[in-house]
Order: C-alpha cells, then sequence, then structure tokens
C-alpha cells in the first residue's frame, strides 16, 4: 500500500447537508478507483502502460487524471486506487503528478477477481463506516455524484449503479407496418440501459462481496432479488464513454474537440 500525496482541504459543496436524506447525511468524500486492467484491446497503447494511464488524445492527460479530477470536484477528498497490471507506471505517475485529493494505491497480491478486488480496495478506505463511490479505470464521464449520492439514499439503497444509455455503433433502418423503410438513423442510441461503471455503496457493502470472485455475478444479482439496488439513470446531455479501444479514443478526441469548438 503507498500513500501518494496529501491533499488540500475539502472542496466546497454548495448543496446543504439538509438536501440528502438520512440515512446518507451528506454525499461521500471517499473513492476506490478499479484501475489494473490490461487493456488488451487497446494495444499498442497498453504495451507498456495500464490501461487507465493511456492519455485522451488533445489533453495531454490520462484517463484516471480526469477521473481524479471529476471525484475532487465532486467533494471527494481520499481515493483508494486499486492497480494491477504495470502497477508500477501508475504509482509512479500518481507519485509525481498534482493530484487534487489524497490517493492510496494497493496492489492485490495474486488476482481476486472483480469482487475481490474491490473488497480489498474498500478495506484501505479512511472510513470503513462512511459510504462511497466507485468507478472503473475506464470511464471518462462527467455527472454530479452528488446528485447520484441523493438518489442513493432516497431509496435507501445498499448499492447504487449510474445507468448509461450508449449510441449503436451500426446505423438503424426505421420501418412502417407494412415493412417499407422510412428512415436511416446514424447511430441512435440503444433502447436498453447499461451499467455505466459507476456506483454508490452503503458501508454495509463492503462486508456483502466475495473474497473471490465477481461480485456482478453474486453480490448484484443478490441484493437485486432483495430490492436493495438502485440503478440512476444519467441525466440526459451527461457525457459518458468507456475507453475500451483505440476508435474509443478516436472518438472520445473528436468529441473533446467538439465541445471546445461551441
Amino acid at each position: 500500500m503507498t500513500d501518494v500525496r496529501p491533499a488540500p482541504p475539502a472542496p466546497h459543496t454548495d448543496a446543504p447537508a439538509a438536501a440528502i436524506p438520512a440515512p446518507l447525511t451528506q454525499a461521500p468524500t471517499q473513492a476506490v478507483v478499479l484501475a489494473g486492467g490490461q487493456g488488451s484491446r487497446l494495444r499498442p497503447y497498453t504495451d507498456d502502460r495500464p490501461k487507465p494511464m493511456v492519455e485522451i488524445p488533445g489533453t495531454g492527460v490520462p484517463i484516471i487524471g480526469h477521473q481524479l479530477n471529476w471525484l475532487a470536484s465532486e467533494g471527494v477528498t481520499d481515493a483508494v486506487v486499486s492497480c494491477g497490471h504495470l502497477a508500477e507506471v501508475l504509482q509512479e505517475w500518481l507519485a509525481k503528478a498534482d493530484l487534487p485529493l489524497r490517493v492510496t494505491t494497493v496492489v492485490e497480491e495474486e488476482p481476486l477477481g472483480r469482487g475481490g478486488g474491490l473488497k480489498y480496495a474498500a478495506r484501505h478506505l479512511p472510513h470503513p463506516d462512511r459510504s462511497w463511490y466507485a468507478t472503473n479505470g475506464d470511464i471518462w464521464t462527467r455527472f454530479s455524484l452528488r446528485e447520484m449520492a441523493a438518489f442513493h439514499a432516497e431509496r435507501a439503497a445498499t448499492a447504487t449503479l449510474a445507468l448509461a444509455r450508449p449510441r449503436i455503433p451500426w446505423g438503424a433502418v426505421e420501418t412502417n407496418e407494412f415493412g417499407q423503410v422510412l428512415d436511416f438513423i446514424e447511430a441512435p442510441p440503444s433502447p436498453y440501459l447499461i451499467n455505466a461503471g459507476v456506483y454508490v455503496f452503503s458501508p454495509e457493502f463492503t462486508a456483502l462481496l466475495p473474497d473471490l470472485g465477481d461480485h456482478e455475478r453474486t453480490t448484484f444479482p443478490r441484493l437485486a432479488r432483495e430490492r436493495r439496488l438502485a440503478g440512476f439513470p444519467l441525466p440526459q446531455g451527461a457525457y459518458w464513454r468507456a475507453i475500451d479501444t483505440a476508435k474509443d479514443l478516436t472518438e472520445a478526441a473528436r468529441e473533446l474537440a467538439a465541445q471546445r469548438a461551441s
């Protein structure tokens, strides 16, 4: 475990504590970032660095840098980064970077699976009796985590996952009841919501995680059956993209350029 850097004072939040009902009196101030992925589909970019260390073209900042800045802007003061593939590269960058929050890194001595790795990292959070955020290390997004935390509290959920509606990568064809083609729609939004890789967890969630294995096959289905798992749809217009392939990097750079030009 490596303690990377002290943090500045916690960022100010304009949201009053009373706006978020019990049992969550304020938005979480701690988070876990799962940054151990190999990123095989992003090669050759990941030949010499872990997936979260791949830079978004045009920014000069790796994915995890954008994530940590976003978390800090949402009131997070402490983050635990779970490292795996080429962990030393990520740890070296974190040690040198000018970070807006405290960062601790942990490295699994042996593969624990997604659920086991999340549990191992969560045990290093500074406040185990408080709620916490988690995010996958390959997500580039911007939306209000405070609103998501309020949603989580209002539903008294044990776990809440953000839900995105990505665009289908193919053109769609619209027809009428007679099979006549009416229109062609380029890359329309998917009719289904997907797990966006960003979460809010109540303190008791950590104990429900497996020591070894995948929580999405064990813990999440159990909580869903018990109606203790909530889904927070990302607000309309919120930016979200998973960086899985070289094409995703190109698309992210194009979208960033469009945002700057607007």
